[in-house]
């Protein structure tokens, strides 16, 4: 499997020297995805479900014919735990609406597929600009961090939806030094009534101070500034989002030639998330190439009906043949045990 991931990540660095895939049409497209059920989050023990601080609901192998479908680097569940937005490596959105049987997700129905457009009208990638890494919603409004160039757009998808147009959100000088390919990847908007309310909450993948932490950033908002997430056992920032107990949730992950991939998510206090501060947190879960992951990018929390706290992942296949779209969904449990379902 090491050597697996090994040509995975050379196939990768082909496709981020490459150029940019052509947009083709600027109108909302429909696409089948097809989904195979994960029944074990860990295959060498099918009966366990529980994994550090999380509960496996279910999981989902995802593809489709379209030529443009994979590379999800980010996503947003609904307060329905059903429609989904998604942005990609490539620069297009991919929305849908989740299936369930019970709790467990079944299948992606409603699928389609567009390309990001600049306030011009035309594909960001007629710019050069396509690696969306991160994706934030706030008031109807969403936010994308594009890689290597390193802007924001904003874009007002309750009035446009797919057809929306970015415009360019103002941010600190420093995010223009970030490394080329090791920019943002977690993009969050702060929550309304937080001391940070109207501030965008932004950690690069691996952008490092003089102490080798993490830049974070918060743009915006009453107080805006520069701060550091500790690095460890060289695990780098994939996505975050905001748990409903006032926590922000930072997915990691780490590839080694030796190891092959593994995730971590750990959990911060938003009252510690200043500028100044070096943020920790504590692990909520780790899973190596034993457990059903993979390259995994996207994180979201929703929350059920019962007023359980759900959080889904989804994994960037690279574009590549011989890695996986995955879907995997988890019930959040507070420091006694039980489902998370504070306000």
């Amino acid at each position: 499997m090491a050597a697996l991931f090994l040509l995975c990540g050379a196939l990768s660095l082909v496709y981020a020297q490459g150029a940019p895939a052509p947009a083709g049409s600027l109108v909302p497209t429909k696409i089948d995805i097809r989904a195979t059920p994960i029944e074990a989050f860990d295959p060498r023990e099918p009966a366990k479900k529980q994994f550090g601080s999380l509960i496996f609901r279910g999981g989902l192998v995802l593809s489709s014919p379209h030529k443009q479908f994979g590379g999800l680097s980010s996503l947003r569940v609904a307060a329905d735990g059903s429609r989904f937005l998604a942005v990609t490596d490539r620069g297009f959105w991919v929305r849908g609406r989740i299936t369930y049987r019970g709790e467990a997700p079944t299948g992606i129905a409603d699928g389609e597929i567009a390309p990001m457009l600049y306030s011009d009208g035309r594909p960001i990638t007629a710019r050069g600009w396509y690696d969306a890494e991160a994706l934030a919603e706030d008031g109807g409004f969403a936010y994308v961090a594009l890689e290597r160039v390193h802007r924001i757009l904003k874009f007002d998808y309750a009035k446009r939806g797919l057809l929306s147009r970015g415009t360019l959100v103002p941010a600190l000088p420093e995010i223009a030094k970030l490394p080329s390919n090791l920019g943002l990847e977690c993009l969050q908007a702060m929550p309304k009534g937080s001391s940070l309310a109207g501030a965008l909450v932004a950690i690069s993948e691996r952008g490092l101070d003089d102490a080798h932490n993490i830049r974070g950033f918060l743009i915006g908002g009453p107080k805006p500034g520069v701060f550091s997430v500790k690095r460890s056992d060289d695990f780098d920032v994939a996505d975050c989002a905001v748990a409903p107990n006032s926590q922000l949730l930072v997915l990691e992950r780490s590839f080694s030639w030796r190891r092959g991939v593994a995730m971590r998510i750990r959990s911060i206090p938003l009252a510690d998330v200043v500028s100044g501060a070096v943020l920790e947190g504590t692990k909520l879960i780790s899973a190596d190439m034993g457990f059903e992951i993979d390259n995994m990018e996207g994180l979201s929390v929703s929350r059920t009906a019962k007023g359980e706290t759900v959080l889904t992942l989804v994994s960037d296949d690279n574009f590549s043949m011989i890695q996986r779209t995955i879907l995997l969904q988890f019930t959040l449990l507070d420091r006694d045990g039980a489902s998370a379902s504070r306000n």
